[in-house]
């Protein structure tokens, strides 16, 4: 009887000092977190999609309140919430919260089956990545979209799908939130996250391809050529052509759209416009034929 009541004492008195040494080692290294961090993290939409640059939303709360000690939030925006999300994380580390400019996942690629078709066919995995790894995929474009939908798997606001007659993936700029997913999941890179533009218009290269220009028509009928037609039509200096690619610059760009009207391979489309009137000669004119208005369409 003695033995075990021995046992419970040294086993009790060990413990003992265990707890008292936890206790000790805890208020020690205590790790004290900023009660501003849980506050942000209350008003953020938790999507945890990481399109802020952060890994979830608990690291974009505390990249805030760190940002807010020295004194600006500038470069700081969570996609999913966009600016009402930024202005309540504002208010509530005490700041102004800077406006900025929406943006959305466009799809750089108008090589639709009918331009671009299938030398190839692949009999594996049905995934852009798996494609892009074994090699150019079905088509004879090494840049253009591979069609297996990976940006539509990674996205999860549903705001993109892929369009069977085109096989190209089409952005619902309603729901897109920018986030970046599905540009990520691209392997080719075909997808930009650019500025929504005004009255969400934009004027964009629908391209990707890098190849020059002869060969880049071999491939796709509608691919850039680097003509560089659209940068000698274009007074505002917002179009560059780079390693035999265009590119529109969304913050130059006045929408204009002269370099639409000049692209010979029609690679470069204008979004979300009103369909244009004829011009007065021609409304005039009983026997000009009625030009085709332009397309207006809901997303890329």
């Amino acid at each position: 009887m003695n033995v075990i009541l021995i046992a419970v004492i040294v086993l009790g008195g060990i413990g003992l000092v265990a707890a008292l040494i936890l206790f000790l080692a805890g208020k020690k290294f205590a790790v004290h977190e900023d009660e501003r961090i849980a506050k942000v993290a209350e008003v953020l939409p938790q999507a945890n999609c990481g399109g802020c640059g952060f890994p979830g939303c608990s690291g974009f709360a505390g990249a805030c309140v760190k940002a807010a000690d020295k004194g600006s939030l500038e470069g700081l925006l969570c996609p999913v919430g966009g600016q009402a999300v930024m202005e309540q994380v504002a208010d509530i580390l005490g700041m102004k919260a800077e406006a900025s400019a929406p943006k959305v996942a466009v799809v750089r690629c108008n090589g639709t089956c009918e331009s671009r078709p299938r030398v190839a066919e692949f009999d594996g995995a049905q995934s852009c990545k798996v494609q892009q790894m074994l090699g150019s995929g079905e088509t004879a474009c090494a840049f253009g979209c591979l069609g297996c939908g990976d940006c539509v798997a990674a996205c999860q606001f549903d705001a993109i799908r892929m369009n069977p007659e085109t096989g190209l993936p089409e952005v619902d700029e309603e729901k897109c939130t920018a986030c970046g997913a599905c540009s990520k999941a691209c392997p080719r890179g075909i997808i930009e996250i650019r500025l929504k533009g005004l009255k969400n218009r934009r004027v964009v290269v629908l391209c990707n391809n890098k190849d020059k220009g002869a060969q880049t028509r071999k491939a796709c009928s509608v691919g850039c050529i680097a003509c560089q037609k659209c940068v000698k039509v274009c007074k505002f200096e917002a179009i560059t052509v780079d390693a035999n690619l265009a590119h529109i610059d969304a913050e130059k760009c006045k929408l204009c759209r002269k370099c639409e009207d000049e692209c010979p391979q029609h690679a470069i489309q204008a979004f979300n416009f009103p369909p244009r009137k004829p011009k007065a000669e021609e409304a005039q004119s009983p026997t000009s034929p009625t030009p085709n208005p332009s397309p207006v369409r809901e997303g890329e």
